[in-house]
């Protein structure tokens, strides 16, 4: 008998690792990895809205992803553009609310045109808020961040001696978004690779060998009861 999920996180975050590997095992291209990628991710996003989940984010495009080949990251775009708009019927049945967070700047207007049109539509959906991170980086927001809190404290620079961290947070991309329960990284790498540094200082974190492309509800099952087993101390002692 399958055990149960005694404990359901607030928010999940997943590295999705491991589509050009799966391509490359099956003598294919990397761009074959991530068109089956797209899979796991209507596949977990629905197991979510099952569980009762209720922010799932994932880290989708990285601020160095944008030094792979050109030929890719076109690819990469282009997919995304039909992700978005194929997904935006299973979106509305399943009351997901969708959201892009990250360097908008680096965007091209016809992926920042199916984001906008997506959040847009979805923004009245309540089951589940999915979050895509593109063009992002850990060590970008926070620098994001703390450029935007210098401006607003500029013409006042004592008052910077009353900010914490909470204050702080307001000015990262996730500023009304609570921080992850737990950080998924799939393919067997074991590392976070510059992904929400600040906002994952006391998220529980799970590795699985799995790739990206064959992650499914039984992997995603796995990851969220090895959660559920953490006695989380946030440092404290209980």
């Amino acid at each position: 008998m399958e055990e149960k999920i005694t404990k359901i996180p607030t928010h999940v975050s997943i590295i999705m690792d491991g589509n050009g590997r799966w391509a490359r095992e099956r003598g294919k291209e990397r761009v074959f990895g991530h068109l089956n990628g797209v899979e796991s991710v209507r596949a977990v996003t629905e197991e979510s809205v099952r569980l009762g989940i209720k922010y799932l984010s994932l880290y989708t495009f990285s601020e160095e992803n944008w030094s792979r080949p050109e030929s890719e990251v076109g690819y990469l775009m282009n997919l995304m553009i039909k992700s978005i708009a194929g997904e935006l019927d299973n979106f509305m049945r399943n009351g997901v609310r969708f959201l892009a967070l990250g360097n908008r700047e680096h965007l091209p207007e016809l992926v920042l045109s199916a984001i906008d049109g997506a959040m847009e539509a979805t923004k009245d959906n309540k089951n589940l808020t999915l979050i895509l991170f593109l063009s992002y980086s850990g060590r970008w927001d926070i620098l994001q961040a703390a450029r935007r809190m210098a401006e607003d404290f500029a013409s006042h620079p004592g008052d910077l001696a009353g900010v914490d961290a909470e204050a702080f947070g307001r000015y990262l991309v996730t500023a009304d978004i609570p921080d992850p329960d737990l950080i998924i990284r799939t393919s067997g790498e074991e590392r976070i690779s510059n992904y929400l540094l600040w906002q994952g200082a006391y998220s529980e974190l799970v590795f699985t060998p799995v790739l990206w492309p064959d992650f499914r509800e039984e992997d995603y099952r796995k990851a969220l009861l090895e959660y559920s087993l953490r006695d989380r101390r946030y440092g404290k002692v209980k």
